[in-house]
């Protein structure tokens, strides 16, 4: 520890300080915890995704929220009146994360912003000696991601991926299984993410609301006119600043999949689609066909495919369905039955095949998981376990102990399952298939795809710029 706390003081002073900009944060040594033995957590981004964290870590005992940090102070405000209702108590509130990261009590931050912030948060964070749980996906291009992985391994910060189904404990026993030959060799996964959404409609340049700020909540990206479609949960159908559903909900499947499948980076990506039906702002494609082609050590090559359907579909293996997936939800009344809530319309999840059967499983909110074996697809009873707040408590218990090794979502893991959808995105947007060399990170033979893969083709607004030498 005394080796790790000299070299981050050294940091501190010179190229770590820098790569900071106008935080100034000194790195600093492990905190031993409060008196009361809690956790104190951060949570960045609430207004929607956050609000789950901010519910989550209120559960854990051995955890405290201790700030809040958003652009938009109406919804801080918002968020600490619910806290006050929950009987917490008042957290101290920021709109800018370079000065909650000045704070030295924080011991960690959780990421729920739009994408394009994921990464340079958390880089900054793991700088400032903190550990940090980023939502999914963890980075908004390629090359995001794997700065990430370096940044944590080098301050030797805890950084739990969002990826929530690992702690799901019917699908961490499912992916046991299937290593132990549940339903044979397996060959091929598939990821499923139909999910039904609406148009959204055109939305006009206006003023930005007030209390919201709109240049910090650009930060890395590029400077544009404010409009709904440009804010609020539709960011993430601009490429600017998300990643369609296949970096949406979609990250969650592929990664189950490659999970199950025990594969790590593709050799081979394919991917087509459109924007079909709707004429409005969304520039990501609303159907989109992944295949993905792996050549691990074993020589046994493998495949998993993921598709994106918005609208009209049907259920497959049974996902979706009462047996395998999430029930009708209730609504209030008048409230339209389209939309991400819309409950059974939605098929979500993974389905495995193997030389003796195959198995399907829900998403997040079902984790259940079904077998069919045998040539006559005999039906095995579905198994159930797990619930959401299980992925928060193995963080906060992680930065307890400081042992990585029993994150259930390491960034590493996380930074793999997001580079599988930055190729399969890369690969819609050319219009060609991409040939990648795992060891390298990078798209052989094709310049055009390694620049989108490093950029997301719009490049860094400084200050809000990622290390590049870290």
């Amino acid at each position: 520890m005394s080796k790790d706390l000299h070299r981050r003081e050294f940091l501190s002073g010179g190229a770590g300080a820098a790569a900071l900009g106008a935080l100034s944060v000194l790195a600093r040594p492990e905190r031993a915890l409060g008196a009361n033995n809690r956790v104190r957590v951060a949570i960045c981004g609430v207004h929607g995704r956050g609000n789950d964290h901010l519910r989550n870590f209120a559960k854990i005992q051995t955890a405290e929220i201790a700030a809040l940090c958003d652009i938009d102070e109406n919804v801080l405000s918002e968020r600490v009146a619910e806290m006050e209702r929950m009987g917490l108590p008042k957290p101290a509130t920021y709109t800018d994360v370079r000065k909650l990261l000045e704070d030295k009590s924080i011991d960690a931050i959780s990421i729920a912003t739009p994408n394009h912030w994921h990464s340079l948060m958390a880089i900054w964070a793991c700088e400032a000696g903190k550990d940090v749980y980023v939502e999914k996906p963890c980075s908004h291009n390629l090359w995001e991601g794997q700065q990430l992985v370096k940044a944590a391994q080098r301050y030797n910060r805890i950084v739990q991926h969002g990826t929530q189904i690992r702690s799901a404990t019917a699908v961490r026993e499912m992916v046991q299984k299937l290593k132990n030959g549940l339903i044979g060799d397996t060959y091929m996964a598939r990821g499923l993410c139909f999910k039904w959404r609406d148009t959204i409609g055109h939305a006009a340049v206006e003023p930005v609301p007030a209390g919201v700020h709109y240049d910090l909540w650009m930060g890395p990206a590029p400077v544009r006119p404010f409009t709904k479609n440009r804010f609020h949960y539709n960011w993430h159908w601009n490429w600017t600043y998300g990643n369609g559903d296949l970096g949406n909900q979609g990250v969650h499947q592929v990664d189950v999949a490659r999970w199950g499948m025990g594969v790590t980076f593709p050799n081979k990506v394919s991917a087509m689609g459109g924007h079909f039906m709707f004429d409005d702002d969304q520039q990501t494609p609303n159907d989109l066909n992944c295949s993905f082609e792996f050549d691990p050590p074993d020589g046994k090559r493998r495949m998993i495919t993921f598709e994106v359907r918005h609208w009209i579909t049907n259920h497959e293996a049974e996902i979706g369905t009462p047996r395998l997936g999430t029930p009708e939800r209730k609504r209030p009344a008048g409230q339209a039955k389209l939309g991400p809530l819309s409950g059974g319309h939605n098929t979500v999840g993974n389905i495995f095949y193997g030389s003796n059967g195959y198995l399907s499983t829900g998403d997040e909110d079902a984790v259940t998981y079904a077998t069919w074996l045998g040539r006559d697809q005999d039906p095995q009873a579905p198994v159930t376990g797990g619930a959401e707040n299980a992925h928060f408590k193995n963080f906060i218990d992680c930065v307890a102990s400081r042992n990585k090794a029993d994150l259930h979502a390491p960034i590493e893991e996380g930074h793999i399952s997001c580079a599988l959808m930055h190729l399969a995105n890369a690969s819609y947007r050319l219009g060609r298939t991409l040939h990648f060399d795992p060891e390298t990170q990078q798209v052989l033979g094709d310049e055009e795809a390694n620049k989108l893969l490093r950029d997301g083709d719009r490049g860094y607004r400084k200050p809000y710029t990622i290390p590049s030498n870290i």
